[in-house]
């Protein structure tokens, strides 16, 4: 089985923020699918984040996006977000 991979396409070096660049569905070493998110960071190095089903679907919904695709080009602000305790 191939993992499905996307990207987007190279913006200028230095950019303002840290922003998803691609996504990438793998197998976890349970068995369960895992969410790995390249990002890019302002300094223009690009790194990969492997989230749990879990946080990849609370990332997907906090961002309002219909598929994993539609994550690139978000900021990864976005990600924190998701995934901070909310207030009661």
């Amino acid at each position: 089985m191939t993992a499905q991979t996307m990207s987007a396409p190279q913006p200028p070096a230095a950019a303002a923020e840290a922003l998803i660049v691609g996504v990438e569905i793998a197998a976890g070493h349970d068995g369960t699918a895992e969410l790995v998110v390249s990002i890019r960071y302002e300094n223009g190095v690009t790194a990969p984040v492997v989230l749990d089903q879990d946080t990849a679907f609370a990332l997907i919904r906090a961002c309002g996006a219909a598929s994993a695709g539609a994550l690139i080009g978000r900021s990864w602000r976005e990600f924190f977000t998701a995934t901070s305790p909310k207030e009661a």
